[in-house]
């Protein structure tokens, strides 16, 4: 019988201590990881005060938000009694169905269509839109991208409400009060949905000039990797008579930048995000640069002697602008690309960013670790990985002032729920051009913002990427009102996925 040698067992002992050495942290992080099936994005990361003071109804422990007191976000609404100016249904299912180019694709529409139906108020309007959910599972909601919306209606998944399940409905309700182009999307497992159908058009004519017949909404999406505006592959032609000026509202549903250029005629970018620009200028030979999420209204004016205009939306296809011909060759992308920063000239913003209430930082990194047990190289939020991210606290009326910067080697279109933000400097740059309001604002590799707004509309909104699968990757944050709270939880008996 041979004896194990006094040497083997030390060494033994030793291999199986760097063993637990190396796999304890391991497991510990996997294991702190983990997400509950249900848990509050209230309860989440850590509260940032922003240099600002600490609510009232705060306590000392780790979570201040988790106080229930306060109003809950299903109170802030529209004017219950009003009755709606504008009111629709919209019926959701998952089916195979035909873009308008004739291609099939299996996905989810709305309507029986996809992109669902162009939605159109005036400045001023009650808009109420009654989502039913006939057959898509896992649930859906509606997201009103770009409008800021009463916190109740803003359509997230276990942040606003529950998932709309299959057999139940959901009735939204919101006062159009900017004039804009902006759009809606599912925001219950937006990576999925979205990218299959869930998503429109949103447009509020101006209280001067309702139902302008020179616009042209131009809603860009990927089905299946193939490009579409409005649905349709290649061009989509547009009566334009020559001398009238034509608005086209430009949507990017993607989650990259999306360039858009004009041949054969000057353009004047006229709108960025539903807000217009001061004073712009024609511009030739650039291209426009739109984000993920973000919107661009071009505004052509036809040439005299009757010759078409294309306005080109990421390639040679877009939409080309017309009356006796269409024949509008492709021209290459131009090498200048129109910057914001400088474009259009100054005006008053009604507040001051320079005397700010609170400031807050959004840095945007990446590092190795667990998201919810699964090890891989993940986003983050100021050094941390979701969900211990920032909840940015404000009161209302605060004028907030944001750091916006990406470490992370990727671009990401940062999208804020509920509010524009005015872009203050870029790497340092001042803007002298028109103010650049946003709410989809893409921050490129090793590119810093600052941006500021008024907190003036109280709720728990989404702050995060707009490149959808970058937000299921844990790039997300909030910021919380003073006094609001949410009942509402991720996970749990809807299966509450925002992302």
């Amino acid at each position: 019988m041979r004896r194990s040698r006094p040497g083997g067992r030390f060494r033994t002992a030793v291999a199986c201590a760097a063993t637990a050495a190396v796999l304890g942290p391991l497991i510990w992080l996997w294991q702190d990881s983990l997400l509950p099936a249900a848990y509050s994005v209230m309860d989440m990361g850590y509260a940032d005060y922003g240099g600002g003071p600490r609510s009232p109804s705060a306590h000392s422990s780790a979570h201040p938000s988790t106080h229930r007191g306060g109003r809950d976000v299903t109170e802030l609404v529209a004017d219950a009694d009003r009755p709606a100016d504008v009111n629709m249904t919209v019926v959701a299912r998952k089916e195979r169905f035909r873009l308008a180019s004739g291609r099939a694709f299996d996905g989810y529409t709305l309507n029986g269509r996809s992109p669902g139906p162009v939605i159109e108020a005036v400045q001023g309007q009650l808009v109420q839109v009654r989502l039913v959910n006939e057959s898509v599972p896992g649930g859906i909601t509606l997201h009103w991208h770009g409008v800021d919306v009463p916190n109740a209606a803003d359509g997230v998944a276990g942040v606003t409400q529950d998932a709309v399940g299959m057999g139940e409905e959901f009735t939204y309700r919101f006062v159009s009060d900017r004039a804009g182009t902006f759009w809606y999307h599912s925001h219950q497992m937006s990576h999925e949905q979205v990218r299959a159908g869930l998503l429109g058009a949103l447009v509020v004519a101006p209280r001067a000039s309702p139902g302008r017949a020179d616009d042209v909404v131009a809603l860009v999406h990927l089905y299946g990797g193939v490009r579409t505006v409005n649905g349709r592959e290649g061009d989509v032609r547009v009566e334009a008579p020559p001398g009238a000026r034509a608005r086209v509202r430009v949507i990017n549903t993607e989650y990259g930048i999306l360039p858009a250029w004009v041949g054969g005629a000057p353009y004047r970018l006229v709108a960025v995000d539903g807000t217009e620009v001061n004073g712009p200028a024609p511009v030739r030979d650039q291209a426009v640069a739109v984000a993920a999420g973000g919107r661009a209204d071009l505004e052509v004016t036809m040439p005299a002697d009757g010759s078409p205009v294309r306005v080109h939306l990421g390639g040679p296809a877009g939409v080309v602008l017309g009356s006796t011909s269409y024949d509008a060759p492709p021209v290459p992308r131009p090498a200048a690309t129109l910057d914001p920063l400088t474009y259009g000239t100054r005006a008053p913003l009604g507040f001051d960013p320079a005397e700010p209430d609170r400031r807050f930082e959004y840095a945007v990194g990446r590092r190795p670790g667990f998201l919810d047990g699964v090890p891989g190289v993940w986003w983050t939020v100021n050094g941390r990985l979701y969900p211990d991210v920032p909840m940015f606290h404000v009161a209302e009326g605060d004028v907030v002032r944001m750091r916006i910067s990406n470490d992370s080697g990727e671009a990401h279109p940062m999208h804020l729920h509920g509010h524009h933000a005015v872009v203050l400097t870029r790497d340092g740059v001042a803007a002298t051009g028109s103010p650049w309001w946003v709410d989809s604002l893409e921050v490129g590799i090793g590119q810093t913002y600052e941006v500021a707004f008024v907190a003036d509309n109280p709720g728990v909104w989404m702050d995060h990427c707009h490149n959808l699968p970058h937000a299921s990757e844990g790039l997300t944050a909030h910021l919380m009102y003073e006094g609001v709270t949410t009942r509402f939880t991720v996970g749990g008996p809807p299966g509450n996925r925002p992302e």
